[in-house]
């Protein structure tokens, strides 16, 4: 059971940050991963949370259904 709540939590988070590249507010702002990787983090370094927002996504997708 808590397998599959940490999966879906990584799921949830991965999504987030999908969300981070189309909305600036705080609360995305807050949860970029970007920021903790790079030293000074800008708009073109958004992308990166695109791309490991997707790798979270594929991940647990893959380790909730194998």
């Amino acid at each position: 059971m808590l397998d599959l709540i940490v999966t879906i939590g990584g799921i949830v988070y991965g999504a987030v940050l999908v969300s981070v590249v189309i909305f600036h507010n705080r609360f995305t702002e807050a949860l970029r991963i970007d920021a903790l990787l790079v030293p000074k983090p800008t708009d073109t370094t958004r992308p990166l949370n695109l791309v490991i927002g997707l790798v979270l996504i594929a991940y647990n997708g893959y380790s909730l259904f194998a």
